[in-house]
């Protein structure tokens, strides 16, 4: 595990995502295939799912929501992404890509452009999927699979596109950013130079 001001980081092994918790939000939940990883890095913590409150998911994508039932928590998501969650979809989720599948749930919190979680922002960055988003504080931008370190950027052939990524990671390049939490991978120091050498990559001029 790993700390970033006051977020905790619990690194993906697996097919999971990474997953973050600040306050007594957890923002994504990995596939639940490695819940007691997940659980032990927690109680290492000195935390237990009881102390999470609220779910953010940064897209819909099963790697990243799988998780989401083991914890009793609302549950929040862009408005875009919400009916993959509801319905239980398994092309929008894809979780038939994993042989799994999501359990339909309620979304109580459907998220937009400008919401707030505590002190972070919610930024909409479709491109992986419609409503994917991002979170951002003035300085930590945790990115879901819109960006990664190194220039790295979400696949866009599973329910995105390439046209709204560009979009978003011109956005994003933007944003004065000091630490990147991506979905996947590790995380970066100089964030902004990760972020603009992948609007670099997506635009081919790097």
């Amino acid at each position: 595990m790993k700390k970033f001001n006051d977020i905790l980081m619990i690194e993906g092994i697996g097919s999971d995502s990474n997953i973050y918790i600040f306050d007594d939000v957890i923002v994504d939940t990995g596939t639940g295939e490695n819940i007691e990883y997940v659980l032990n890095s927690l109680k290492k913590a000195n935390l237990s799912p009881s102390d999470v409150s609220l779910i953010v998911n940064t897209h819909c994508h099963f790697d990243h929501v799988g998780g989401n039932r083991y914890f009793d928590s609302k549950l929040a998501i862009h408005e875009k992404d919400a009916p993959a969650l509801e319905t239980g979809d398994p092309i929008a989720t894809v979780s038939y890509m994993f042989g799994r599948r999501v359990e339909p749930r309620k979304v109580d919190f459907k998220l937009t452009e400008g919401d707030k979680i505590h002190n972070f922002e919610v930024i909409h960055t479709p491109g992986h999927t419609i409503g994917g988003i991002c979170l951002y504080d003035g300085e930590t931008l945790i990115s879901g699979d819109t960006v990664f370190a190194d220039g790295g950027f979400g696949r866009y052939d599973i329910g995105g596109d390439i046209d709204m990524l560009r979009k978003s990671l011109e956005r994003l390049s933007k944003l004065d950013v000091d630490y990147l939490l991506p979905g996947h991978g590790p995380a970066a120091h100089n964030g902004s130079e990760h972020v603009k050498m992948a609007n670099k990559i997506l635009n081919g001029i790097y």
